[in-house]
């Protein structure tokens, strides 16, 4: 198992009821998917705010970044960058904005 660090947007850290970083533990190879099911497992109330109950796929205004990349779009299966998997980065997951 690994730790992987989670920043939360501020909305989703009042949903969960949690203050700053949580530390998700992820079987191995740590993956955005295997990341995702963990915060879904350890925060069930987050269910369907990430990603959407039915198809897993990721809610349009939520993005995911990690050592300044975006894995918004990267395959749930990816393996995570090495710096998150040591723990000196987190990943993040952003509410993208939007209007004009």
């Amino acid at each position: 198992m690994t730790a992987i660090r989670v920043k939360l947007p501020t909305h989703l850290r009042r949903l969960a009821q949690v203050d700053g970083e949580v530390r998700v533990e992820v079987a191995e190879p740590a993956t955005l998917g295997g990341v995702l099911d963990a915060l879904e497992s350890d925060y069930p109330v987050l269910c369907g705010a990430v990603r959407d109950r039915t198809t897993g796929r990721r809610r349009a205004f939520v993005r995911f970044f990690a050592c300044e990349e975006d894995l918004s779009h990267a395959p749930p299966g990816d393996p995570l960058p090495d710096a998150v998997l040591r723990g000196t980065e987190p990943l993040l997951v952003v509410g993208a904005m939007a209007g004009g």
